[in-house]
């Protein structure tokens, strides 16, 4: 799990929209694609204000793609602007209704160089299509499903059925992962009556629960999948490298609480948990209440990205990385959307 992630980034710590719903009732990202881009409006359009520090630098990345030289008011020159940016980030994430992302612009405190964000606004449990729900044999499902465990995380703010077992564990078990040991935490840590712990939860209860198609010894090797789902494995694994090389500077998908928390003071309140998951809520309602309670109530860290630039030319380096990731997500997608009939 990515560490640290809040929604949405014009507030410091926002009350979540489902504060008063349990988490295993989260609408799935399917439900709420879309996509949104903007530029923080920090900046009055009346009275001819100066432009911002991200207007300028974004406005300088603007004026080396026109191709035609005008002259604009300071009120047009924002509109122009931020329709150029926009309508170009807007493009690269238009195929992506895996989730809903959404990017803003941000200035930083004092002189420091304006910061280009990307919000994940969907929550709950990833839409998994086929995978979960089709009667096609356990190992292709499963090795569908190890593919994405395996690499979502490189774009998406996503925890894994890992993730949520370490939480669970270090909160009920102090980090045990045995029946034995969490049997003997429960008594000497909390209390437990040695008689009364037949009907606890314990570590192989909760991995009892994993559906077969969860379980990554199931999956079947590349070899034995069909031509079209082994095609779209390869697909994805390859934009998952591309992704996972990007350098770290002018990356669209880079996370760094650190950097993230100088640009919004404030945002350590929020939860650190992402608010997608890939762990099925049909199974595991009751765990993922537990560790999205926080979340719920305070926001998710909902950050998939964030790119602090201070050259135009940094600019264009940020559309690059962006569009290497929303071609690993539209990979991702499209495994997720295979018709396990036609396979």
């Amino acid at each position: 799990m990515r560490s640290s992630r809040s929604s949405p980034l014009t507030e410091a710590t926002p009350p979540s929209p489902f504060s008063h719903q349990q988490a295993s009732d989260f609408r799935r990202s399917a439900d709420l694609a879309g996509r949104s881009v903007e530029i923080s409006p920090d900046i009055p359009r009346t009275f001819d204000q100066p432009l911002a520090r991200h207007h300028k630098l974004i406005g300088r990345w603007v004026a080396s793609r026109e191709k035609a030289t005008r002259r604009y008011s300071r009120c047009e020159a924002r509109r122009r602007i931020e329709h150029v940016f926009i309508s170009a980030a807007g493009e690269a994430l238009r195929p992506i209704d895996l989730a809903e992302l959404r990017v803003v612009v941000l200035n930083g405190e004092s002189e420091g160089a304006p910061a280009i964000v990307i919000i994940c606004e969907s929550i709950g449990q990833l839409d998994l299509g086929w995978i979960e729900t089709s009667e096609a044999p356990i190992a292709w499902r499963a090795a569908a499903y190890v593919a994405l465990e395996q690499t979502l995380g490189a774009a998406l703010p996503i925890f894994g059925y890992q993730d949520l077992f370490d939480e669970i564990s270090n909160y009920y078990w102090d980090g045990e992962t045995d029946d034995d040991a969490a049997r003997q935490c429960l008594i000497n840590y909390h209390g437990a009556d040695p008689g009364d712990l037949d009907e606890v939860a314990l570590p192989s209860t909760m991995e009892a629960k994993k559906p077969a198609w969860m379980i990554a010894a199931n999956a079947a090797p590349l070899a034995k999948l069909p031509l079209d789902l082994r095609k779209a494995l390869r697909e994805l694994r390859s934009a998952h490298d591309a992704l996972r090389l990007l350098p770290g500077d002018c990356n669209a998908w880079h996370f760094d609480g650190q950097i993230l928390y100088e640009y919004v003071p404030g945002l350590e309140e929020c939860s650190t948990l992402p608010p997608l998951t890939l762990v099925p809520v049909e199974f595991f309602a009751a765990e993922v209440d537990d560790v999205g309670r926080h979340g719920m109530e305070y926001g998710f860290m909902d950050v998939a990205g964030i790119c602090p630039l201070s050259e135009a030319a940094h600019v264009e380096r940020w559309f690059a990385s962006l569009r290497t990731g929303a071609h690993f997500l539209l990979a991702a997608q499209q495994l997720i959307q295979l018709d396990p009939d036609k396979l």
